[in-house]
């Protein structure tokens, strides 16, 4: 005789399928769903087992993070020195300083308590909060100028560094790499901006960013930070996935209390073309339920808030100079073309409209050229794009995943300084992508921002900055749109909305657990809905926040 079918109850379920949009049961075989509906419809399967711990919850799919980082799960590790106080992987809350000086004087006392040998590494920290005030290397030298000193900016795209750094990467008046900010005399200010200038600094000062997600600890973290949101399927998008890394996922995903699906993607910058093509179909075979391996990233510009995207006329409202190439425009067009006719999926970086207007140009090149159905390449972020480039990248099958967590956490400093009122009403233009036929996904690029679908979805609603300025309230979605974003949209754009995004017969068992019902609650509370946990293939997980308190 076979066991009974578990059957989940609860007050309602929010199916994301057209066929049956709302229930109150839905019974589970094998991990997967096998059935969405009334107890008496549920029997025709068999004898039922009605589980009643999420009777008084609504469930929805499990959130689907289409662009977050495993390093949200390492950071954590390091000092956070944020603006905005933010909650970590265990529920606690941390950071919220509000100048520069707070900032140098919390590394201060934090280099007290680490081994003198160890360098002082931090996050976080942004300064276009404090009124144009830049860090330099003058500034962290308070805290140490004997070992390294190392801030990451909130973007992830600026380091900033002190003086032992700069003396232990050999930097000097004659440096000529892009990026390497100097002073007016002529000396390496302590500001590195993207690639090839961090590079250099964290590789003298043997601090690898890459390298601190490289253990399983980590990436329980990063699931914690995912199931206190409610998310069960997270990319992590950029990743150099060699052969170590991926025995890595494998061995942590196929535990069975690990709660998340993990997405992540190879970067192309860290590989030749031929290498980093023939790596990323190699590993593809060793996709499992839990790790789906075989995306691809591709790297642009850099980011808007720190002068680094490249923006085309007029260019940065403040006058500042255009941003920075991490790949040379004509490598970008050869690596995409190459990629693309080696029947990849890739996800590319664009932040500025010109970068985004080069890519479309390279994918339109490619997909004339060289034709292929369904293959969902998606731009990331895309933050500036028009409606002239929304409908370009429709006609070609391009999705977008936009980052609507800009509009609070940079909204303001964006309309007064990098891009301009008008600009800045149509950043991250959710409901323009829509209504030209965009494939359409929203994210949080955690830990740029916090790993939040829910908070995700209230700035895609509500478009109110940190300040509380509207901006560009014709790009509101509905709370329906925006709750489809950050799960069946966001699993299209990964090729995994026939397993994903929707509580539907035959896909995962993969549930968001939460107090109130999205859809019912005022949209200006859509964020302030709690989250029990996750259900991952019928396996339930409580919140590490909650299971704490």
């Amino acid at each position: 005789m076979s066991a009974p079918i578990k059957v989940y109850r609860a007050r309602k379920i929010i199916t994301m399928s057209r066929n049956r949009p709302t229930a109150t049961h839905v019974a589970l075989r094998d991990g997967r769903v096998l059935g969405v509906g009334e107890p008496e419809e549920l029997a025709r399967w068999g004898e039922l087992e009605i589980d009643e711990r999420f009777a008084d919850k609504v469930l929805m799919p499990g959130f689907v993070e289409g662009h977050a980082h495993a390093m949200e799960g390492a950071v954590w590790r390091d000092l956070y020195v944020g603006y905005f106080v933010r909650r970590s992987p265990d529920g606690e809350m941390e950071g919220g300083l509000k100048s520069l000086d707070a900032v140098v004087e919390r590394l201060r006392r934090y280099a007290e308590t680490l081994p003198e040998d160890k360098p002082v590494v931090a996050w976080g920290f942004d300064p276009l909060y404090f009124d144009g005030r830049r860090m330099d290397r003058h500034d962290l030298d308070k805290v140490s100028t004997t070992r390294p000193v190392l801030v990451l900016h909130a973007s992830f795209h600026i380091l900033n560094v002190n003086s032992r750094v700069i003396e232990m990467a050999g930097m000097g008046p004659s440096t000529n790499v892009e990026g390497v900010m100097k002073d007016p005399a002529g000396e390496p200010n302590g500001e590195l901006q993207e690639m090839a200038a961090m590079f250099a600094a964290t590789r003298a000062a043997k601090v690898d960013f890459d390298l601190r997600t490289l253990d399983g600890p980590s990436l329980y973290r990063y699931a914690g930070s995912a199931t206190i949101a409610g998310v069960t399927t997270a990319t992590d998008l950029h990743n150099k996935l060699d052969d170590e890394m991926v025995d890595l996922f494998a061995e942590v995903t196929a535990k069975e209390d690990f709660p998340l699906r993990l997405v992540p993607a190879l970067g192309a910058l860290s590989w030749s073309p031929d290498d980093g093509i023939a790596q990323a179909k190699a590993i593809r075979e060793r996709s499992t339920d839990k790790l789906r391996l075989g995306l691809v990233k591709v790297m642009t510009d850099g980011s808007i808030q720190g002068f680094t995207g490249r923006l085309k006329w007029p260019g940065y409202h403040n006058g500042a100079p255009n941003g920075i190439w991490n790949i040379a425009p004509s490598e970008l067009k050869r690596t995409i073309g190459l990629y693309h006719d080696a029947g990849l999926h890739m996800h590319i970086h664009t932040n500025g409209d010109q970068a985004s207007e080069f890519v479309i140009d390279c994918l339109e090149e490619a997909l004339t050229t060289r034709p292929r159905r369904d293959h969902r390449h998606t731009l990331q972020h895309c933050q500036m794009a028009d409606a002239a480039q929304f409908r370009r990248m429709a006609a070609l099958g391009v999705c977008a995943n936009l980052f609507a967590n800009h509009v609070f956490y940079w909204g303001d400093q964006h309309y007064a300084l990098t891009m301009g009122p008008d600009r800045a009403r149509r950043m991250d233009a959710t409901a323009t992508a829509l209504a030209c036929g965009v494939p359409l996904a929203i994210h949080s690029d955690a830990p740029v921002t916090p790993l939040a679908p829910l908070f995700t979805a209230w700035c895609a609603v509500n478009r109110r900055t940190s300040s509380g300025r509207l901006l560009g309230p014709e790009e509101r979605l509905t709370p329906e749109q925006a709750l489809f974003a950050i799960t069946l949209g966001a699993a299209y754009t990964l090729k995994l909305d026939h397993l994903v995004g929707s509580i539907e017969v035959g896909k995962f068992a993969d549930f968001a657990v939460l107090d109130d019902d999205p859809l019912a609650v005022a949209p200006d509370m859509l964020k302030d809905v709690g989250v029990w946990g996750t259900v991952l293939g019928g396996i339930p997980f409580e919140s590490p926040a909650r299971a704490a308190s």
